[in-house]
């Protein structure tokens, strides 16, 4: 496979919903797409999740990243070997701008698939997804009616795995965690996301200890990296805690040398693309710590489609899934098909119509907007 250039784009895409969390509030999609264009009229489309307080990068910095290294990747990279010599001749600028690298390596992988007739999982050595995927319900950090009424709706369509965003507010939690206190929902697994709410473990605790209901895990209720104070959580309160933006590379599994207490929010672009995540599966499997395949809001087809190869490999060490939101957070997916979850949050790719059997398997919607970030794109051609 040769690459001849790279185009890059935004989806600036309105949500159906304004959707709140203790560090942002979203009311649209701000990511980077990028298209991989091969020397046979091939293309490969990627995605990245740019989140300034995540990874501290934006969608600009992200075009600056990828229009950098355009040069040297098309210079370099034709298989999935030399892919990974890239990335590990390149993991420092990686580790500063993994949505960027996500999107550029994503196009790739779906380039390559394309070009040779094959999946991406088969280019990557891994087992194509051919289970039928749960995923679990997200409630943000939304008005106690709206709260109450998706509450409802996922209960109704059969979801048992919720996932509710902290405020900070112990009056607005105590009122949303309340609908998890009855019979009914003290049957429902129930984990918490702080997004870093606190300074130290006190805090937390003294929160959490003032809900009616109890969460089996915690995220990040701490500044990003504080494990001591995550261990402490765990410890007082014998919860799981989840680490998202406290882990995002596989080296930093080496820390968790108490597996029980820990779970890792793997999020394709927050790791710097599906190589990388695959490098953080596979350690934390032989490690024995559980694993989250999350997403980003707002993500597109593309990135949860990549993220099926991930949950396909982590086997019995996945503890959940976010994400396949699709056209019911967005007013208009990029991707044909949609890939979303149905009515009792399932996703069955053997079930999804017009799927292509190479690469990603997935086209872009002619009639999406896509607004083109790099107007000198083209000049990133391959050399003659």
């Amino acid at each position: 496979m040769r690459i001849e250039r790279f185009e890059i784009f935004t989806f600036p895409m309105p949500f159906k919903t304004v959707v709140r969390h203790a560090s942002a509030s979203r009311r649209r999609m701000s990511n980077l797409i990028v298209v991989a264009h091969g020397q046979d009229g091939q293309t490969g489309c990627g995605e990245g999740c740019p989140r300034e307080y995540v990874t501290g990068e934006t969608v600009q910095s992200g075009r600056r990243f990828i229009v950098g290294h355009a040069d040297s990747l098309i210079a370099e990279v034709t298989d999935a070997r030399s892919l990974r010599s890239w990335i590990e001749a390149h993991r420092g600028v990686i580790d500063d701008n993994p949505a960027a690298f996500c999107a550029t390596e994503t196009a790739m992988l779906d380039l390559m698939g394309r070009t040779q007739g094959r999946t991406a999982e088969e280019i990557l050595g891994i087992d194509r997804p051919d289970k039928v995927f749960r995923y679990s319900a997200v409630l943000a950090d939304w008005p106690f009616f709206v709260f109450r009424w998706q509450h409802s709706r996922y209960r109704v369509r059969g979801f048992r795995d919720f996932k509710v965003k902290l405020s900070g507010d112990i009056g607005r939690d105590r009122r949303r965690l309340g609908v998890f206190a009855s019979r009914a929902g003290r049957r429902l697994r129930l984990r918490v996301d702080a997004n870093n709410l606190w300074t130290s473990p006190e805090e937390c605790q003294a929160h959490l200890d003032s809900m009616p209901a109890t969460p089996f895990a915690i995220e990040e209720p701490l500044q990003p990296g504080d494990l001591e104070g995550c261990r402490q959580i765990a410890r007082r309160m014998g919860t799981k805690i989840i680490l998202d933006e406290s882990l995002a590379r596989a080296g930093q599994l080496e820390a968790l040398d108490d597996p029980a207490r820990w779970i890792i929010n793997l999020r394709v672009s927050k790791m710097g693309g599906v190589i990388r995540s695959l490098e953080v599966v596979r350690e934390a499997a032989r490690r024995d710590v559980g694993v989250i395949v999350g997403c980003h809001v707002g993500e597109t087809g593309i990135l949860s489609r990549a993220a099926l190869g991930l949950m396909q490999a982590a086997g019995d060490r996945l503890v959940a899934a976010e994400g396949a939101f699709g056209t019911q957070l967005l007013r208009r997916d990029l991707t044909t098909p949609s890939l979303r979850f149905d009515r009792a949050g399932r996703l069955d790719l053997s079930r999804i119509a017009d799927m292509g059997e190479t690469g990603f398997g997935l086209g872009l919607d002619p009639e999406a907007e896509l607004i083109p970030l790099d107007p000198q794109a083209a000049e990133h051609t391959a050399p003659p």
